[in-house]
């Protein structure tokens, strides 16, 4: 497992498979709002939680079409599902790679972010705490649809599809975790919530992930 989390560590970086490239585009969302919606502090720390946390869920969709691509491509996919390694410790595995190069990056940028769009000051240990608990569900939820999609020509624009929908309950409760933060309210509620949908996440989707790898490579 720690061989196959160091390889798929080592392809996100040689590779362009999402290394920088989320992070680079979460700046981007972040400084063009400010010129869309203009300069005002008021309405720029109203807006702050929930364009950082959508910033955060496109930049996670970006990596996603290469997740198994390669290892479809060269045949290591075939190899990986008759491995002594469980396909399910697999598809764990270049989960938790995904988030190591994608999702984290983008926990620990966003409350520098955070000032870009004025967030206030109480909003930025709860901006960070949703994002380490929303994240993993974002990379375990898109490791279910790059399974789904694996092998289709042209499948990354059906895979944002298929996942965008099954993202949205993180992003309310995420956002409103934040959002709640920043101006002093009760966060007790959405953060559970937000815990629960990762911790069903993780503990489900991988096993129909590869479920739906072992169809797809028969």
């Amino acid at each position: 497992m720690i061989a196959l989390l160091l390889r798929d560590l080592r392809l996100a970086i040689r590779a362009g498979g999402g290394f920088g490239l989320g992070l680079a585009f979460f700046l981007i969302v972040t400084v063009l709002v400010p010129f869309a919606v203009g300069p005002q502090s008021a309405l720029l720390a109203t807006i702050a939680p929930g364009v950082l946390w959508l910033g955060a869920l496109l930049a996670c969709l970006l990596s996603l079409d290469r997740l198994l691509a390669l290892d479809w491509e060269d045949g290591s996919l075939d190899l990986l599902a008759t491995a002594p390694l469980p396909l399910e410790a697999t598809v764990t595995i270049k989960a938790l790679a995904h988030w190591i190069t994608t999702g984290l990056p983008l926990v620990l940028a966003a409350p520098v972010l955070g000032v870009l769009l004025n967030l206030p000051g109480p909003g930025y240990l709860w901006l960070l705490v949703s994002l380490a608990l929303g994240t993993p569900a974002f990379s375990v939820i898109g490791t279910f649809g790059a399974a789904l999609t694996v092998g289709l020509k042209r499948g990354g624009l059906l895979l944002s599809l298929l996942v965008l929908p099954l993202y949205v309950p993180t992003l309310i409760f995420g956002a409103e975790v934040a959002r709640r933060g920043a101006v002093g309210m009760e966060t007790a509620t959405p953060l559970l919530m937000l815990a629960g949908i990762s911790a069903g996440a993780l503990a489900l989707l991988p096993f129909a992930s590869a479920a739906v790898l072992r169809v797809n490579l028969r």
